[in-house]
């Protein structure tokens, strides 16, 4: 589905948040690329399981065409800087529901951008009679579930020892949803 454009200006960053058009696939592939390197807070390490541009070109063509899928990049000086998308189910016992995800380029954090994705998304799941909105987040991105509770979503659960990071250590996964009242 397609959302309309959105301009911000955040301490002095200008960026522009609209739905991912086929001709952001490339950047879109190498944004994901390095943001598998960039934190520990997704499920992949740099290198694994990767989306390459054409592989992009048909998520983005899915997502534009499902009306329970959205796909939006964060543009600053023409350059794709982030992006998030929610992706709806095609079974019908889970069509009130989408799962949401977002990255950001490390150099582009504290500008407001993960948050101005997860509320233009929220604003489209309440105007398409979306249900639930859920996530998974891994315990040590703090600000990150700060944001999702600000916003309204509730711890639904804990998968103990779900992710093995770098420093050899376990660590949780909180999942958390957002239900339309």
């Amino acid at each position: 589905m397609l959302i309309n454009s959105q301009e911000f200006y955040v301490n002095e960053l200008h960026y522009t948040i609209r739905s991912a058009k086929i001709e952001d696939a490339e950047a879109l592939s190498a944004i994901r690329l390095q943001l598998d390197g960039e934190t520990e807070n997704f499920d992949r390490e740099q290198g694994e399981a990767v989306i390459d541009t054409k592989g992009f070109e048909q998520i983005i063509k899915v997502d534009t065409e499902s009306p329970r899928n959205l796909c939006l990049v964060a543009v600053v000086d023409n350059r794709i800087v982030g992006f998030s998308r929610c992706e709806g189910a095609p079974l019908k016992r889970f069509a009130h529901k989408v799962d949401f995800g977002v990255g950001v380029l490390k150099e582009f954090w504290r500008y407001g951008i993960g948050k101005n994705f997860l509320k233009a998304s929220v604003e489209w799941a309440d105007a398409n009679d979306i249900k639930k909105m859920a996530l998974n987040v891994v315990e040590t991105n703090d600000k990150a579930i700060l944001l999702y509770k600000k916003l309204g979503f509730e711890v639904e659960g804990v998968l103990k020892n779900d992710k093995l990071l770098s420093d050899g250590n376990y660590y949780n996964t909180i999942v958390m949803g957002r239900i339309k009242v």
